[in-house]
């Protein structure tokens, strides 16, 4: 897993030009990092959900990164993020029910209007949550990475 610190304060498109520039770095250096490109995916919450997203949607070419493959899954977690394409990688989202800045219903269009163009997508909205529950620790989202992570293994072994 990589974290990626981006420019903020410059608009969301600056920031996912941040990240396709990571991601090509990570494949660039993947042998010295002694890790595996094939089948990676995109882990974002909040604004950097929205850059998951985009890399999902676009890919790195589009935000001026190297031309890559495009992430077999995009994990989502509270985002309002509504745009997408006619080609969205499997995609997982995580919201909690009390969310003020990203209501679940935004969520939820997005959900809908992905599976209704035959993406696969798993949705999890967590009861007594607002905006920003990170890793879900002693919360009802304890379990949220671990399902998001069998939610990608199962991605990329459909794609093989």
């Amino acid at each position: 897993a990589f974290v990626l610190t981006y420019r903020t304060g410059q608009g969301g498109r600056i920031a996912t030009e941040d990240m396709a520039r990571a991601i090509g770095w990570i494949f660039e250096n993947a042998a010295q990092l002694e890790v595996s490109t094939d089948g990676y995916s995109v882990w974002g919450s909040s604004a950097g959900a929205r850059m998951a997203a985009n890399i999902g949607s676009d890919g790195t070419v589009a935000f001026g990164g190297d031309a890559l493959p495009k992430p077999s899954a995009v994990v989502m977690a509270y985002t309002g993020h509504t745009r997408f394409t006619s080609n969205e990688p499997p995609t997982f989202v995580v919201v909690g029910d009390q969310d003020g800045i990203a209501p679940p219903a935004t969520m939820q269009r997005r959900v809908a209007a992905l599976r209704a163009q035959g993406t696969r997508v798993e949705y999890r909205r967590y009861e007594g949550l607002g905006h920003g529950f990170g890793l879900g620790t002693g919360t009802s989202a304890e379990s949220w990475v671990e399902e998001a992570v069998r939610f990608w293994s199962e991605a990329n072994q459909q794609v093989r």
